[in-house]
């Protein structure tokens, strides 16, 4: 069988299309690896009528809407390689092979938090990545940012909004300015350069991070800056137009370099954004591309 659209990846981003595509009478396939990198965490926030519902859940809700249309099809099977093909597209994956005239990349990000040993048994409960998330429910609490890049000034200023209670720690890496590090200060918030080699806590949630000189600052909870990598190994061949961060360069309707492949969510740029900006995305690029198979669209070169 051949279909309109592939869909690689069943975030809100993909579950989304999907939906989309399917209403409009496409046939639409999605393949899942199912390991979304917010696996851990238990709630998410700022999704109109769904605020504080499991990701997970949240998951599992779309595709259950998205199994109702006779015209999709959800499959949990990895995708080990997208080429072109006479018909447009082949996606060998792990349960066989498909071919489409279209492929949406839909697949997220891998996240690379910073190495601290306990911060996996955290992570989700009392250590966070994403401020606008989680960031209420530590309004006016001492909390901490953790990370190694040279963003940390303007997240720190971001998180100032929940609470002044905040200690940045660069690890001896991040980057904060002599200026930065003068308007944190006067917002009340500090900045500490020493080695982080862990974070403490109990059955409560975190309570510290562990510095290199064996100090414990105390803290309620931590949100680190990780670093991020394209999940798109199985797309190589299609040599894709990409920024410095290897995300993938898209027009605003969510078309790419290569004629009949779309990308959006987390994968293309600015990077990580919420799950109510990812479904709406994914609800923009099938109207695109529904138009694009009516031949309504001839699409620039991205560069």
């Amino acid at each position: 069988m051949s279909w309109d659209a592939v869909i690689v990846g069943a975030g809100p981003a993909g579950l989304s299309a999907a939906l989309n595509l399917a209403r409009a009478r496409r046939r639409v396939l999605v393949l899942d690896s199912n390991r979304p990198r917010n696996s851990a965490t238990f709630h998410a926030h700022g999704f109109l009528s769904r605020d504080g519902i499991s990701p997970l859940e949240l998951r599992r809700l779309g595709r259950e809407e998205l199994e109702a249309y006779p015209e999709a099809s959800y499959e949990t099977s990895p995708v080990e390689l997208v080429e072109t093909s006479q018909a447009g597209f082949t996606i060998t994956h792990k349960n066989g092979v498909a071919e489409a005239s279209t492929v949406i990349l839909a697949t997220g990000l891998r996240e690379l938090p910073p190495t601290l040993p306990s911060l996996r048994a955290f992570y989700g409960t009392s250590a966070h990545s994403c401020m606008e998330c989680d960031g209420y429910e530590y309004a006016d609490k001492p909390i901490a940012l953790i990370g190694e890049t040279d963003d940390l000034a303007e997240r720190a200023l971001l998180m100032s909004q929940w609470s002044r209670d905040l200690i940045v720690f660069t690890n001896g890496v991040g980057a904060v300015t002599p200026a930065d590090e003068a308007r944190l200060a006067g917002l009340g918030i500090r900045v500490d350069r020493r080695a982080v080699t862990d974070v403490a806590g109990d059955r409560s949630g975190i309570t510290g991070v562990v510095l290199a000189d064996g100090s414990t600052v105390p803290r309620v909870g931590v949100f680190v800056r990780p670093q991020y990598e394209a999940v798109l190994d199985f797309a190589a061949s299609l040599a894709l137009h990409r920024d410095h961060e290897g995300l993938v360069l898209v027009d605003p309707d969510g078309r790419a370099s290569v004629p009949g492949v779309y990308a959006m969510g987390d994968v293309t740029p600015p990077g990580p954004q919420q799950l109510i900006v990812a479904a709406g995305t994914g609800a923009r690029v099938a109207a695109a591309l529904n138009r694009d198979l009516l031949g309504f669209h001839e699409a620039p070169p991205v560069r």
